[in-house]
Formats: structure tokens, C-alpha cells, sequence
């Protein structure tokens, strides 16, 4: 009876409503007491919510799976390419090289800065856990020479791979919120990394007042002694090592920049020079028209900007640039190659799944009517919307709350921005871009890491930290990480709308 009567073509607000808490408690059941794999609670939670929403009951299963599909289009391969380019720096000490550059331009005594601005860069396109094992060893280096100042080392690695991670793609968590969120890409990457470079220096202050606070002194981490730096002689070049993180969001912030001048002859002439119906002829009309502005220039080169400026055209070029270095410096054979680019593409692989799972699921909610029941139900009257920054702090709220209660940043992202997807659809009175929403989201899901989350324990065991220390200083720093993030959120939402 429950799945009948969600078979009419509208739904009860309160309905709609229901229909979202069971799939959020479907979604962190599932993850926190039954201990199942993200995907599984994300995909159950999905086909539970298309039967309860309205729809012909033979095609509610199917629309999950093509709801699925639509999220591996959209993400799929430019997280893929990203695994690899990862490793691939990992591999052949271009990462490295980016630390050594940062630790050499600023001084052994600006350490924590260049750990800092180390991890903001490598963990836009290496996973945060993996930043931290590179960086660690330099942090406990430093301790030997100076014999202070460790605490504030490693909690400056982790905010700056803490804030890169949560707020610019193509890390999963941002790039799944662009896709959801419909936003551009270059977008999400500029307005992500201005949110975060406040955040990373407001976490490096935090770091040091920490280590006044408590002076933690380097220990012992495992059997095993740290391993020796390869020498710089075998390190690749500084420019070299940065291309592939650099050259990607340089492709994609040109074509960004096109379609944002192309757009200045007009939103509504640009939606229909840009439909796919419009015919050549009144394409050339509307061309003509703005002949010697920049506007026009701008509408000649977006063919081929959008070709270079594709995110998955991109990330290919970026990859065959990695592997190529890769090749260069260790001289792999092509097996042992294609080997390291399968290991890469397996854990690549869990995190399409995880993130298209986040995708179907939030597509079921729009079909659930779920953002159209929350507007009703929040709107001062007929027709309005949601005002622009109570929505911001929505999204902070509900991202903090699911980082707490299930302790991935990441799902917190994927489920906070499915649950908004249904009301920015329908809102025309934000005030301001969409991709704001997106770093509000990411600004929330830094709140609150504790025991549940895998990066607490990957900070603490690799640090050498008891649990109360790691309590007291890396789930302080990431709530300062992420306040000051929504702040800056708010404060650009205003000054700088971007509408």
C-alpha cells in the first residue's frame, strides 16, 4: 500500500518528506550499523525511495539504474584518470619534487607553510590519505633536525589535504556536487580553491596555536624506520612534476572563461546560440551582431574551447603526461606500466561506484518531489523560494550532521548535495551561483571528524597520536577548517554572486 500510493503524479509534501528520512536512515543504517559498503547503502536506499515515489511501478527499478549510468557519465572518467595520475606522481617522485620545491622556496624555518601548501596542491589530484603518508616523513624529518614543532607539522599537512579535498575537483566529494549541482567544472575548481586557501591559512594558525597548547614530541610509529629520501638528483624537475596537477585546470578554466564572455551578448540570445536545434543561419545572425566585441570572439573560439576545456579531455592529457614521466624516471616496462595503471583504475574503481550510487540516489529524491516538498514547506508563500543563505546554511548544517553521524566526508558531500539537487532545480531567487551551495556542503562535511572517520585514524596512527590527542587537535582544526570555509563562502556569495 505504501508503494501504490506513491503512484499518483503528485505527492503530499509530508509524504515526500517521509520518503526522504527513509532513505537517509536507509543510507546511514546500513553504513553505521550494518558496517555495508557505501555503494550498497547508497543503491538500496535509491530503488526504496523509486518505489515509494510516483511512476509507472515497471519502470522504477529501471530509472535507478539509468539514474546510475547518468552518474558514471558524468564522473566516471575523470575520476579514473585522476586515480592514475595519482599514483603515477606517487610512483615517479613527482610529488616529491612538488614538496622539496615548496620546503626550498620557503626554508627549513617556513616548514609548516610548505607542508601546507604541499598538501593544498597534491591533494587535488592524490587522495588525502595517501598525501599524508608522502608527507609524514617530512614532518618527522624536520623533528629530528629541530626537535620542535611536530604537532604543527602534521596538522599543517592535514589542513591543507583536509580543505583541497573537500572543496576542489577532481577529488570524488567536489566533483560529484558539480555533477549533481549541475555547476561547471571551472567553476567549482576557482571558486573551490579561493574557499579553501583562507580556510588552509586559518588552519595553520591553528596548528601552531595547537602546538603551544600541547607540545606533542615525535614517537615511534610501527616496527619499521622511516625511509630514506631519494636524492634530488633523481627527482623529476619542479615544472614538470606540477604539470599535471596545473595543465588540467588551465585547459578548464579557458573554455570557463569563453562561455563566461561568449555569455555577455545575453542569457537568452546564448541559450539559443547554444541549443543544438538553432540553425546555422541564425547562429551566424546573432554572430554577426556582436562582430568585433568580445563577446563575438568569444562565441568563435567556444567550439574548440570546450574540446580542450572538457574535464575528461583534460584529465587524458594530464594522464598521458604522468605516465610518460613515469616512464621516463623509473623506466617501468610496458607490463609493469599497465600493471600500475590497473591497480590504479581498481581503487578508482569503488570510488565511480560510490559516487554514481550518490548520484541515482539523489535523482530519486527529485522524483520523490522531495525539493518541491521542502520549498512548500519553508516558503513564506505560493511560488517563492527558499531564501539564498538560509539555503547556505542548510547545506553546512545537513553535510556537519551526516559527517558526523557516518564519517565520511565524501558521502556526506554525495547525500547533502543529492538532497539540495531537488530544490536548486526549481529556484529561481538564490541570489547568487550554485557552486557557492557546493563549497557551503563541502565548508559542512569537515565538521565533525571523530572515530567514525578513516582520516581521524589515519592522522593518528601515522602521526604517532593517542586518540584524545587526535580528538583534541585534528577534529579542533577541521572544525576551524570549516567554519572559516563557510564564512568565506558567505562572505564571496555576497560580494561576488557571480549572476
Amino acid at each position: 500500500m505504501f508503494f501504490l500510493a506513491a503512484a499518483e503524479s503528485t505527492v503530499d509534501p509530508t509524504y515526500s518528506l517521509i520518503v526522504m528520512a527513509v532513505g537517509i536512515a536507509i543510507v546511514l543504517g546500513l553504513i553505521i550499523f550494518a558496517k555495508a559498503n557505501a555503494f550498497m547503502a547508497l543503491i538500496t536506499a535509491a530503488m526504496v525511495v523509486s518505489l515509494c515515489a510516483p511512476g509507472e511501478m515497471g519502470t522504477k527499478i529501471t530509472r535507478v539504474a539509468e539514474a546510475f549510468g547518468s552518474g558514471c557519465g558524468s564522473i566516471g572518467i575523470v575520476i579514473a584518470l585522476a586515480a592514475v595520475i595519482g599514483q603515477c606522481m606517487m610512483d615517479s617522485g613527482a610529488a616529491d619534487r612538488v614538496v622539496r620545491g615548496f620546503m626550498r622556496a620557503l626554508g627549513e624555518k617556513r616548514a609548516p607553510i610548505a607542508l601546507m601548501g604541499s598538501g593544498y596542491v597534491l591533494a587535488v589530484p592524490v587522495f588525502f590519505d595517501t598525501v599524508f603518508y608522502l608527507l609524514v616523513p617530512l614532518a618527522r624529518s624536520f623533528y629530528r633536525k629541530t626537535r620542535k614543532n611536530y604537532l604543527k607539522c602534521i596538522l599543517a599537512i592535514a589542513a591543507g589535504g583536509a580543505i583541497t579535498h573537500t572543496l576542489v575537483p577532481p577529488t570524488p566529494g567536489p566533483l560529484t556536487m558539480a555533477a549533481t549541482l549541475d555547476i561547471d567544472l571551472g567553476y567549482m575548481i576557482m571558486i573551490g580553491a579561493l574557499v579553501a586557501l583562507p580556510a588552509a591559512i586559518a588552519g595553520l594558525i591553528c596548528a601552531g596555536v595547537m602546538d603551544r597548547l600541547m607540545p606533542i614530541p615525535m614517537r615511534t610509529v610501527g616496527d619499521d624506520e622511516d625511509m630514506e629520501p631519494i636524492p634530488d638528483d633523481q627527482l623529476p624537475g619542479l615544472f614538470v612534476s606540477l604539470l599535471p596537477v596545473l595543465l588540467p585546470v588551465v585547459m578548464i578554466a579557458c573554455n570557463t572563461g569563453t562561455e563566461t564572455a561568449a555569455k555577455q551578448i545575453g542569457t537568452d540570445q546564448f541559450k539559443i546560440y547554444d541549443d543544438a536545434k538553432t540553425t546555422a543561419e541564425m547562429k551566424a545572425e546573432i554572430r554577426a551582431e556582436h562582430d568585433g566585441k568580445l563577446a563575438g570572439t568569444a562565441l568563435d573560439l567556444m567550439p574548440y574551447t570546450r574540446i580542450i576545456g572538457n574535464p575528461n579531455f583534460a584529465l587524458l592529457i594530464s594522464t598521458v603526461i604522468a605516465l610518460w614521466l613515469l616512464y621516463v624516471q623509473n623506466g617501468p616496462t610496458l607490463r609493469e606500466l599497465s600493471n600500475i595503471v590497473e591497480i590504479s583504475l581498481m581503487s578508482g574503481g569503488v570510488i565511480i561506484l560510490i559516487t554514481a550510487g550518490g548520484v541515482a540516489f539523489g535523482s530519486m529524491l527529485k522524483v520523490a518531489q522531495v525539493g518541491d516538498a521542502i520549498a512548500q514547506l519553508t516558503s513564506p508563500g505560493e511560488g517563492a523560494t527558499m531564501p539564498g543563505m538560509t539555503m547556505l546554511f542548510l547545506c553546512f548544517g545537513v553535510a556537519s550532521l551526516l559527517k558526523v553521524a557516518q564519517g565520511s566526508s565524501t558521502a556526506a558531500m554525495i547525500i547533502t548535495s543529492s538532497m539540495m539537487a531537488p530544490m536548486v532545480e526549481g529556484s529561481t531567487g538564490l541570489g547568487f551561483h550554485p557552486v557557492y551551495l557546493a563549497t557551503a556542503i563541502g565548508a559542512g562535511s569537515l565538521v565533525g571528524s571523530w572515530m567514525n572517520d578513516s582520516g581521524f585514524w589515519i592522522f593518528a596512527k601515522m602521526g604517532g597520536l593517542t586518540e584524545a590527542e587526535a580528538l583534541k587537535s585534528w577534529t579542533v582544526m577541521l572544525v576551524v577548517l570549516g567554519v572559516v570555509s563557510m564564512a568565506m563562502t558567505l562572505f564571496l556569495a555576497t560580494v561576488m554572486p557571480l549572476v
